[in-house]
């Protein structure tokens, strides 16, 4: 059984997440959408809410669970059981970074890294974009899922 976590902050979820998250369910027996937890970082959303704004998305899915976490991912694998890590890719950028996080959690725990190339009509999309809109008014329905609008309304 192949089994992967997809880790983010999720800060909301965008549409670049669903993109990548869609395209790796026929990959995986199971994926774990977990939520990091970083002191350093100023979050818009509580964990709370940004557990909800997922499962509001993917509560008929059963290959997917959601659950939030702290340390390092690769920590996370190992107690989960998990040999692979999900993650996207926007641009040039991202790859660079992702590289390095990939061969570091290689070498500490023997974990591959699979990394899906979000589509071009939402490689744009991030969650501190969608989080700079939204703070000053913006529309940002066609960034994020139909179905977390109402709890960002609600939370936000």
């Amino acid at each position: 059984m192949a089994s992967a976590v997809f880790p983010g902050s999720f800060d909301p979820i965008t549409l670049g997440h669903i993109d990548i998250i869609n395209r790796a369910l026929p990959l995986f027996d199971h994926l774990i959408i977990a939520i990091g937890i970083n002191v350093d970082k100023k979050y818009m959303f509580n964990t709370e809410t940004r557990i909800e704004m997922i499962k509001a998305v993917y509560h008929n899915e059963p290959k997917i669970q959601v659950v939030k976490y702290s340390g390092l991912t690769v920590d996370f694998c190992h107690q989960h059981q998990l040999n692979f890590i999900l993650r996207g890719l926007r641009n040039p950028a991202d790859f660079e970074f992702e590289k390095a996080i990939a061969q570091t959690n290689r070498k500490l725990g023997e974990v591959e890294t699979v990394f899906l190339l979000t589509g071009p009509e939402t490689s744009f999309i991030s969650s501190s974009i969608v989080r700079d809109i939204w703070r000053n008014g913006g529309d940002i329905s066609k960034l994020v899922p139909a179905e977390i609008m109402p709890i960002i309304k609600r939370k936000g």
